[in-house]
């Protein structure tokens, strides 16, 4: 059995889970998720506590088992906590700026960016050179902080670009030069 899988979510005080035709939904004090759930799962709620069981014990749901456990646990902590990716931008003339739910980019192209937010998704500007995304689906951050990552990516001679707070960017050396 999948070691991940056989652990129990513990359902903190405030959420509610709720089953219904292959479709989980979980209630908090900071929103509404909903996922299907996969074929060859099965997952039933107790009082405190919600149990992900594979169908049978083949290897493909073995997987899926933990599968289903880790992303029912994701959504439980999204509810109650929330989840958050800080961005930093580096480089002269590189800023942010946030209008609404439009995130505008100035990187050093000859036109700005304007990025759209995606439903659910909030974000915060601090100081021009740092973006903070914050939602309760921890899918949803991640590839939005990606997207906005993807704009300019950081570069290895300079350092130069959009960079997660906790990336760690490998410098290269520059052209030698003559003497």
């Amino acid at each position: 059995m999948s070691r991940i899988g056989k652990k129990p979510v513990a359902i903190p005080s405030g959420v509610q889970i709720s089953l219904k035709d292959d479709e989980l939904t979980i209630k908090g004090p900071k929103g509404e998720l909903k996922r299907s759930i996969v074929a060859g799962v099965g997952i039933s709620v107790e009082a405190d506590q919600v149990l992900v069981q594979s169908a049978d014990e083949s290897k493909g749901a073995r997987a899926y088992q933990g599968l289903m456990r880790s992303l029912l646990a994701n959504m439980v902590d999204g509810v109650t906590k929330g989840f958050e990716k800080i961005l930093e931008i580096n480089g002269v003339g590189y800023r942010a700026d946030l209008k609404g739910s439009t995130l505008n980019l100035a990187l050093g192209f000859s036109h700005g960016i304007e990025y759209p937010l995606p439903k659910g998704i909030s974000a915060e500007v601090e100081k021009q050179t740092k973006i903070i995304v914050r939602g309760i689906d921890k899918e949803l951050v991640g590839a939005t902080a990606a997207k906005i990552r993807s704009f300019r990516p950081p570069e290895p001679y300079k350092g130069k670009g959009i960079k997660y707070a906790d990336e760690r960017i490998i410098r290269k050396a520059g052209k030698a030069g003559k003497k």
